[in-house]
């Protein structure tokens, strides 16, 4: 179907019909990339426009680097589901979503594609400077729902769209010998941890117990910052990381 498209980028039209308004006074101000998880991308896309599923996204895009817009930027695509980010909560109204289209680890995780990754690269340049996205503000589902996500998972590569001035990265802290925190742990090195997570933007509970959803958060957060080894325990190349991060926000100081 060719018809305009909101991005600038070579792209075209498939609607789907499951989408909604924006919160009012809502700010576009979060891109959220997907893995679409799914044995082919044809059952992908058929279930992002089936309106009995009740989701989908902005932009879908194929491993040959293809794009195609499904919801229109203006209307409140539903792709996040529950999920949190620096205290809020309706993710869909504040937010674009892009489907990668990806297997996902159910279904045969595999390498993100050359070309793919160029798309993605190129279409989120275009969303986060047409909307004024913060770095910090470039996710993936797995960030903004550590408990149930895993996507766009461990082998995207984050650094390639940094390298083009999208989103937030630091090179990964070496991983070194020693055990420092796990689920279980208590007491104020924890809550430490637990602080600077939800400091960047996971829901943690800061209560000093290191406890389910901690470990869903730090987990969350290798699988983004610190892809070589994804466990949810917080060793010194995960806290290490994690301090490099923080320092890059404008309000961080030590």
């Amino acid at each position: 179907m060719n018809v305009v498209t909101d991005t600038g980028v070579d792209a075209r039209v498939h609607p789907s019909p499951n989408h909604g308004p924006r919160a009012q006074d809502a700010p576009i101000d979060m891109l959220v990339l997907h893995y679409t998880g799914m044995e082919s991308a044809e059952l992908a896309l058929q279930r992002l426009c089936d309106p009995r599923t009740e989701v989908s996204a902005h932009y879908f895009v194929y491993e040959d680097g293809t794009i195609l817009q499904c919801v229109p930027e203006a209307r409140r695509a539903w792709h996040a589901g529950r999920s949190f980010w620096k205290g809020e909560k309706d993710i869909n109204s504040r937010s674009i979503g892009i489907e990668i289209v990806n297997p996902g680890h159910e279904f045969g995780y595999r390498p993100f594609p050359e070309s793919q990754i160029d798309a993605v690269v190129r279409l989120s340049k275009d969303v986060c400077l047409r909307h004024d996205v913060l770095p910090w503000m470039v996710l993936a589902h797995s960030d903004i729902a550590p408990d149930r996500k895993e996507d766009p998972g461990e082998k995207f590569p984050w650094n390639r769209l940094a390298e083009a001035g999208v989103g937030l990265y630091v090179e990964p802290h070496a991983i070194v010998a020693g055990l420092l925190m796990q689920e279980g742990d208590r007491g104020q090195p924890v809550e430490a941890l637990q602080s600077m997570l939800g400091l960047y933007g996971y829901d943690v509970d800061i209560n000093g117990v290191f406890d389910e959803k901690t470990r869903h958060a730090v987990k969350a957060f290798q699988r983004h910052f610190r892809q070589e080894k994804v466990d949810g325990v917080a060793d010194h190349s995960t806290i290490e990381t994690l301090n490099l991060l923080l320092r890059r926000l404008p309000t961080f100081s030590v």
